[in-house]
């Protein structure tokens, strides 16, 4: 999906946004060690960049950029252990299955029925993939169209929003006043799971497809109710404004209880053990809808074709760059200086900053595209560095040298016409065309694109320090 073509929140409401939130975590600000300077001829085919001041620095740089990778890895390493975590929890839940299986693997194997041993193993793993706790392991697949659970929340978040801006709109209303939040998504995918794989006639929900996130789907909107009320605010003349009606719809957001599905659905009792042991596991789920592994087929191809001899440091921006594709939505104003998984994703917000179409509207909270790649070297660095330090995309850009789109690499930064929007260099295609992570208010998410609508690049200073 190609993006629209959109304008960064203003310079001066997104740099007091960044800086508000370093100020609040207590972070110092890396100072980039020179004076801020735009730099000319960006972008320009044929520019060249200036020479480089600091040969030592790059040297200190290089040794450390292995060390720097490793520390890249914290969020997959976490990923395997909830992995680990969910196995242990499926395998609570099945105890009794496993025990006797273990059993009549030791009774084979001892009289050497090594292959029946075999498919015991086998079929234990199918058992558990086939029960609602198959929810744990479901990833994306390009060739049969699955997702992961993390793209299908980011989905039905965006649709949510949608819905809202759709009732303000077909009303005419000036504004929406939001009251509640939707339903936890552990509570969701939870429900969700007991009713779609606890039955006989069951189906997995190891396998997230059109079918199963259009179930998903159905369980969030039973179990997010809304209603809606209207009154009018007279506002007097104020000097040269004249008095005016505002017109102001109250949505109101009711999230049901799983306890209140088990009723709705009529659970059995079978649906209502398999409800009871997701729910012990809560917190599982909840990772699940912030899974920060890399799921999107087309990031996954993207990662692979990158040259085995890249700079570690370049490496690990287009990686962390690729596990938010899919699964962040677009927030005009949107900054994170989080670690991981910031846990305010997704959450019904209030778009504050000035100069958007969404400004007053409610939206699930995500990154604008210029939050999008301070959050990827915020968290390659551990929080040491903030490539804008402090501004939007245009700060970004001042922080970059000039160089040609021939000597585009991984990593590198590319810019809309008067920096209203940025993104960062992914790779090349089969064709040898660049491709672009970046988080696209079209697409309402982080995708990754072809060079449509950048039409300069910069080299962040970041790799010369």
């Amino acid at each position: 999906m190609q993006p629209r073509p959109h304008v960064e929140a203003s310079r001066q409401a997104m740099g007091n946004t960044a800086k508000t939130a370093v100020k609040e975590r207590g972070v110092p600000v890396k100072s980039a060690g020179h004076p801020i300077r735009k730099t000319a001829g960006i972008g320009k085919p044929g520019g060249k960049p200036p020479a480089r001041a600091f040969p030592a620095r790059q040297a200190r740089r290089a040794a450390e950029a292995g060390a720097r990778l490793a520390r890249t890895q914290k969020a997959a390493k976490a990923a395997r252990v909830t992995a680990r975590q969910a196995a242990q929890a499926a395998n609570r839940a099945l105890r009794a299955v496993i025990a006797a299986a273990k059993a009549l693997a030791a009774a084979a194997t001892a009289g050497g029925g090594v292959v029946i041993a075999v498919v015991v193993v086998i079929c234990l793993c199918g058992v558990i993939l086939a029960s609602p706790l198959g929810i744990f392991f479901a990833g994306s697949d390009e060739k049969t169209g699955t997702v992961s659970p993390a793209q299908a929340v980011a989905q039905i978040n965006g649709e949510l929003s949608e819905k809202l801006s759709s009732m303000q709109a077909d009303g005419g209303y000036d504004t929406l006043d939001l009251q509640g939040q939707p339903p936890a998504w552990s509570d969701v995918l939870a429900v969700f799971a007991a009713k779609t794989a606890a039955t006989e006639d069951g189906t997995t929900v190891a396998v997230l497809d059109a079918a199963n996130v259009e179930a998903l789907r159905t369980v969030f909107w039973d179990m997010t109710k809304l209603t809606s009320s209207s009154r009018e605010v007279e506002h007097p003349a104020n000097g040269d404004t004249p008095a005016w009606t505002e017109r102001i719809l109250t949505v109101t957001i009711t999230a049901r209880t799983p306890d209140d599905m088990r009723v709705f659905y009529s659970f059995t009792e079978e649906q209502n053990e398999a409800l009871d042991e997701l729910l012990a596991n809560s917190n599982l789920l909840a990772t699940l809808a912030g899974d920060l592994t890399i799921s999107d087929a087309t990031a996954k191809k993207l990662l692979a074709d990158l040259p085995a001899d890249l700079d570690p440091e370049r490496r690990a921006v287009v990686e962390t760059a690729c596990r938010l594709v899919g699964k962040v939505n677009y927030f005009w104003g949107g900054k994170s200086l989080v670690i991981g998984w910031d846990s305010r994703w997704g959450q019904l917000s209030k778009v504050w900053a000035d100069g958007s179409s969404t400004t007053g509207t409610y939206r699930p909270y995500g990154l604008d595209c210029s939050g999008f790649v301070d959050w990827v070297f915020y968290n390659i660095t551990d929080g040491d560095y903030i490539i804008g330090h402090g501004g939007g995309a245009h700060m970004q850009h001042t922080y970059c040298t000039s160089i040609s789109w021939e000597e585009a690499q991984p990593g590198d930064l590319v810019f809309y016409p008067e920096d209203t929007h940025v993104g960062i260099v992914g790779g090349r295609d089969e064709n040898g065309n660049l491709l672009i992570v970046h988080c696209a208010s079209g697409a309402n998410n982080v995708v990754i694109t072809g060079l449509e609508g950048f039409t300069s690049i910069g080299r962040p200073l970041y790799y010369g320090e």
